[in-house]
């Protein structure tokens, strides 16, 4: 039997944390914090039917503005029209706001069951989330530091997003809808924030690691 030694895994590398946070704040920007603002403002000079109309205008004049640059129309901000769309019409067709909140906090909800629930799994849901946002070679994903590091960001988003869901719901039931609007999505913006920069600084941490860990040689075994 002969050793023969694999070639080296090419190392994986993040992007600057400077350079995913310019990454990620338009995006925080376009679909956390304008929304609320854009309904909050017309709340106070239109009235709540007036303010569901400038929703559902902005995310649609955010697909007109992307046809007429020749921009490509992620899915995400597909579905993200169709679904305030329903949402928009269940509030105006009742009345209530609270119907036009509720959904988006049960849907919080059922992600963080999906996180918590699938931490024990080979692949927990937070594995394919960080795997859209981060190619990673098939190798690391199967280490069993890399695989303790996707239980505990189970555990980390599953709490998360469930005390969102708990504080948004509470929230929308006891508060009025201009307190709900601001401390709603502040509180958001600090948990889930302060999350995802854990989840980026445990990346960074666990891939030095396996780097170091690696030899990088991997010994395999051939007849």
């Amino acid at each position: 039997m002969t050793l023969v030694l694999s070639p080296p895994a090419a190392p994986v590398a993040l992007p600057r944390l400077g350079a995913l946070l310019r990454h990620a704040a338009p995006r925080v920007l376009e679909g956390m914090i304008l929304p609320v603002a854009v309904f909050y403002a017309g709340l106070m000079f239109f009235g709540l039917y007036g303010a569901l109309a400038v929703a559902v205008a902005w995310v649609y004049g955010g697909i007109v503005w992307r046809l007429v640059r020749r921009e490509p129309v992620p899915g995400t901000v597909l579905l993200a029209a169709g679904t305030i769309t329903v949402r928009a019409v269940l509030a105006a067709a009742t009345g209530s706001p609270v119907l036009f909140f509720l959904q988006p906090c049960l849907g919080v909800l059922c992600a963080s069951l999906g996180f918590l629930l699938t931490a024990p799994t080979r692949r927990p849901l937070v594995q394919r989330v960080a795997t859209d946002l981060v190619p990673l070679p098939e190798h690391l994903l199967e280490h069993p530091r890399m695989r303790r590091f996707f239980v505990w960001q189970s555990l980390l988003w599953g709490g998360a997003q469930l005390l969102n869901a708990s504080l948004s719901v509470w929230l929308l039931l006891t508060q009025t809808l201009e307190t709900y609007l601001v401390v709603r999505t502040s509180l958001v913006a600090v948990l889930l924030g302060g999350a995802g920069l854990v989840s980026v600084l445990g990346l960074r941490r666990c891939l030095r690691a396996l780097d170091h860990g690696y030899g990088t040689l991997q010994d395999r075994a051939t007849p």
